[in-house]
Parts: structure tokens; C-alpha cells; sequence
């Protein structure tokens, strides 16, 4: 990723991570709904100020509107940290703004000293004043990290006389980092899950935060994954510190993406009952959890659970209290899995976490003889919009060079590109759902449509928040999860993010896609014009990739 030309502030989070070796302490904090000066957002703010400095915190990350609901900004509370020198992680959730909005904060943060942006695509809504929100979801995370690098390259600004030579704008030093969930328990959501991180890190991510979780073999397997796939990237695990309600909500599916199995929420149940709570033992198991992380190798720990001060001291001291080859042990423990759940990596009878061996039955399921099952289950809307793309929407297809002449004539001609537009619909409409985007991704998600069938309109990847492969908004299976199937079945499943950034062009709604791809205005036009020209967008005789509509 381009930065600008500087080292890394002595003690700054980019310095601690890049030039040190030391085990990250992050805190989160959770930003409240109402004004600054409420007594929730004063208890909060009057906690900041204590941890601020203090000596076992190294960051202090904020929360950006969880779990959907309107809270105060984080950068509000994020200021005064910064002022007493404090380095801070600003959550930045896509949900709430447009790609403008996005860029528009982007530059506030930027000039504000926030450099550590921890880029989230975010759940979806569900309360807001006089009922439901409508989501934004205009990008999401990775869409995000593409805008930071950028930004932090000097983004480019065209010119508003025809012709005129394009602006650059000062450089950015956003240091950003995303979120990976290695909790997932189906094949389907869990190596999605490990390609879109891949993703991420292709497009600049430089470090990382797992989503909670209570599985140590799953944190092992993550590090093993991200080290045989160059995707090393220092990594922090997510150690939320349990109770009973928190529990409850988790195993009842109440926040997207995290779970607390059966066995771990009998467990919180029986020790809840004690004459503390159970918060002894909620303390000891969150040290464990944070002595497992830093014998696997993780860079940090994210802790969160809204904890004073004095209870963050207690089970850090408590984690320092353990001796150097207890974490083993611990890691034994702490291996919450369902009943049937799904590991890349098969079992070290040694250790209990992931030995070096993939898990045999997936590689039997990718030979030509489990691809050929699969192959038996894919629907005839794949297999159709497949044979549809070889014969005319690949750049290379027999018929592509005849559908731009025809586009091509249908632009100058209004009844005739309307006749075009029709058709197409005719056929989208059944097959797919379409909903009339006019910049098509069905051939970037095993012709599956995301206007209609993601929630989130996902379409660099899976957003996360899916459970047991059900989409988080609906009980519908999430889009990515068949498409890593149908694409899984020709052997393409590793590859389908190996591609740039889509950002679904909205001026184009309402138009033919179709047309789009042809002449070259969709979201594949700056892949297709580099390199050749823009006189490709008028001439139908012109190469370049038409991997767009179909």
C-alpha cells in the first residue's frame, strides 16, 4: 500500500506493530446515543480519560454506530484522546453514508490526526426514529479500503475543463485495518470468510482485528492460513469478556457473526449462578483466552465488554501470572466448536489446535470426481448465465465483437437500444431477479444478483454477519455462501475475489447493463480502458475486457 514518505511516530500504533515486538492491549469503548454531555456518554468519556495513558493500554479503539443503532460519532470522544496523546482506533462502519459521505469523513479524519481507521462494512439497521432505516451499503469494507489507498497515494482529482490535465490531492496517512471472522462453522461461510481477507490485504489492509470468538483451534488455523497464503499481517484476537446476558444474546444469534455454542453458554449459566456472578470466572477465562492468543503468536488483544479500568488490570495481571507453556493447556480448553463444525486444517493429536494437514474430506470434495457431484446440483440459471458469458459477454467470446457493434448502433438509436433494454429484462428479470442496476455483478457472484438477493448488496465478498450459512437480515441463505458453491463445483471458488474493487456505478441505474459492458461503462471500464485508450468507449472495434453484464 502507498504511504506517504515518513516513519511511523515513536509510539504510535503503526510503530508499535511495525518496529517492536510488543503483545498490543486495545480497549474498546462503545460511543452512546445523545449528546456528548448525557451521564452515559460522560460515564463513558470519564472512562476514556482513565484509560487514556494508562500504563497496561496501549489503544483505544471506538465504536461506530453497533449493531446499527444512531450513536455520537466516535472522532467526537476520539479528539480529546488524541490531544493528551493518546493513539485511537476509529471504527468506520459503510452502512450510514455514500461513497461521497465515506470520502467526505475520510478528509475530516485525515485533518483531524486520525491515521488509525478500522474499516468495517457494518450490520445492518434495524431501529432508528419513527422506524427502520434504510441502509446506505453503497460500499463496504473493502470499497473503503480501496478509497484509504488512494487517499493515502494523493487521490486523483479530474479536471473540469474538457481536456484538462487531472488535480492530485495531498497525501492521506491512514493506517487501516479490517475484520476477519475465523468463527464460521459451514465450508460455505468460512473459506469466503479467508479469500475476502486475502482481498483486504491485496488492497491495503496493513493490520487486523478477529470478531469474537471462543475457539482457539479456529485462531490457530487463521494464523496457519495467513502464513502458507503470504497474508501475514499482524493480527489482534477479539477477547470480549463474557456475563450472563451478554452470553444469552450471543448464543441467541442477537448480534451478526458471533456466537457462543451450546457447551460455553451451559457453562457462563452454571458459573452466573455463583454468589460473584460468575465474574472470577469470566475474568480467568478471558486471561486464558489472551495467554492462548499470545502463545499462537497474535500480535494483540482487542478486548471489549465496557470494563473499568481496574477490571482490564485484573485480568491482564491475571494472564501475566501464568506460566509460559500454560496457554497450551488453556487452548484445550477453550475449543467451543457445534456439533459437525467445519476446520480447514485437521486436528494436531498433540496439541489439540491445527496441524499442518488440510482437512481430507475438502480436498476429496476438489477432484474432478467431487467437482462432477457438485456440478449435478447447480442450477440451470448458472449454468446458463456461464454458457452465455462464453459465447458473448467474455472478451474473447465468439459473438462479443458483434454484440459491441450492436450496442454500439442501439446508443445512437433511442427505439432501438429501448427494444435492446427490454429483452434483456425479459430474461434477467425470471433467471435472476434483476432489479435494473444497469452495472451488472452477476458474472462476479456466480450469477447471483445482490440488488435482490443481498440485504447488504455485497459485492466484494461476504460481509460476516451470516450464521449457519442464513443471511443476518431474513431467513435466507446468505449469496455468498451459493456462490462459493457454484463456483466451487469448476474449481473457481479460490479465484472468484482475484479481481479489482467493484464499485457499482449508480448513474447507471435504470439503463441496459448489457449496453454498459459493450460500450464500456461499467464498473469493469477503468480495468478496460488502461492501458488502451478512451477512444475504446466509442468504438465497437476496440478490445479490452467485457467480463461485465450478462
Amino acid at each position: 500500500m502507498t504511504q506517504p514518505a515518513s516513519s511511523p511516530t515513536s509510539g504510535s500504533f503503526r510503530h508499535l506493530l511495525e518496529e517492536t515486538d510488543r503483545f498490543i492491549v486495545a480497549v474498546e469503548l462503545e460511543t452512546t446515543r445523545g449528546l456528548a454531555m448525557e451521564e452515559s456518554s460522560s460515564r463513558t468519556l470519564s472512562l476514556a480519560r482513565r484509560l487514556a495513558g494508562s500504563n497496561p493500554v496501549d489503544l483505544i479503539c471506538i465504536t461506530d454506530n453497533p449493531g446499527g443503532n444512531p450513536h455520537i460519532r466516535p472522532e467526537v470522544m476520539g479528539y480529546e484522546l488524541l490531544a493528551r496523546g493518546q493513539e485511537v482506533v476509529i471504527n468506520f462502519s459503510c452502512k450510514d453514508y455514500n461513497r461521497n459521505g465515506i470520502e467526505s469523513r475520510l478528509w475530516s479524519l485525515g485533518s483531524l490526526g486520525f491515521d488509525n481507521v478500522l474499516a468495517v462494512t457494518g450490520d445492518y439497521p434495524i431501529t432508528g426514529h419513527a422506524g427502520g432505516p434504510q441502509p446506505v451499503f453503497d460500499i463496504d469494507s473493502v470499497g473503503l479500503l480501496e478509497v484509504m489507498r488512494k487517499m493515502n497515494g494523493g487521490l486523483e482529482i479530474p479536471s473540469r475543463r474538457p481536456g484538462g490535465d487531472p488535480s492530485r490531492l495531498r497525501q492521506t496517512s491512514f493506517f487501516p485495518g479490517v475484520a476477519i471472522n475465523p468463527f464460521k462453522s459451514t465450508e460455505a461461510e468460512l473459506l469466503p470468510q479467508l479469500f475476502k481477507f486475502g482481498y483486504k490485504i491485496r488492497t491495503g489492509a496493513a493490520w487486523a482485528v478477529t470478531q469474537i470468538g471462543y475457539d482457539s483451534r479456529k485462531l490457530d488455523e487463521l494464523k496457519k492460513y495467513a502464513a502458507v497464503n503470504d497474508m501475514d499481517i499482524p493480527i489482534l484476537g477479539s477477547v470480549y469478556v463474557l456475563n450472563a446476558p451478554a452470553a444469552r444474546v450471543f448464543h441467541h444469534g442477537g448480534i451478526p457473526g458471533i456466537t457462543v455454542p451450546d457447551e460455553l453458554f451451559e457453562l457462563v449459566q452454571k458459573h452466573a449462578d455463583s454468589e460473584d456472578r460468575g465474574r472470577a470466572f469470566f475474568e480467568e477465562f478471558a486471561a486464558k483466552q489472551i495467554a492462548v492468543l499470545r502463545g499462537i503468536g497474535y500480535r494483540g488483544v482487542y478486548l471489549s465488554g465496557r470494563l473499568p479500568l481496574t477490571r482490564i488490570r485484573r485480568i491482564l495481571d491475571l494472564e501475566a501470572s501464568f506460566g509460559p507453556d500454560d496457554w497450551r493447556e488453556f487452548s484445550k480448553e477453550i475449543q467451543f466448536q457445534k456439533p459437525g463444525e467445519f476446520n480447514y486444517y485437521e486436528r494436531d493429536q498433540n496439541t489439540g489446535l491445527a496441524s499442518d494437514q488440510v482437512n481430507r474430506e475438502y480436498l476429496e470434495s476438489k477432484t474432478a470426481k467431487g467437482m462432477k457431484r457438485a456440478r449435478g446440483h447447480v442450477s440451470p440459471a448458472y449454468k446458463a448465465g456461464r454458457t452465455a458469458h462464453g459465447l458473448v459477454f467474455d472478451s474473447a467470446a465468439p459473438a462479443s465483437g458483434l454484440a459491441r457493434k450492436l450496442y454500439w448502433f442501439a446508443d445512437k438509436r433511442r427505439k432501438v437500444g429501448d427494444l435492446l433494454h427490454l429483452a434483456e429484462q425479459a430474461v434477467k428479470i425470471p433467471m435472476y431477479g434483476c432489479r435494473d442496476c444497469g452495472d451488472c455483478s452477476l458474472p462476479d457472484i456466480a450469477y447471483l444478483c445482490p440488488e435482490s438477493q443481498c440485504a447488504k448488496n455485497q459485492r466484494n465478498g461476504p460481509c460476516g454477519g451470516s450464521h449457519d450459512g442464513i443471511c443476518e437480515v431474513g431467513d435466507k441463505r446468505c449469496i455468498w455462501v451459493k456462490a462459493y458453491e457454484r463456483t466451487k463445483a469448476y474449481g473457481e471458488e479460490e479465484t472468484i475475489l482475484d479481481r479489482p474493487v467493484v464499485f457499482k456505478n449508480g448513474a447507471l441505474r435504470g439503463t441496459s447493463a448489457w449496453g454498459n459492458t459493450f460500450l464500456k461503462r461499467d464498473h469493469n471500464a477503468p480495468v478496460a480502458i488502461e492501458g488502451n485508450g478512451s477512444e475504446n468507449l466509442a468504438n465497437p472495434d476496440a478490445g479490452g475486457s467485457a467480463n461485465g453484464s450478462d
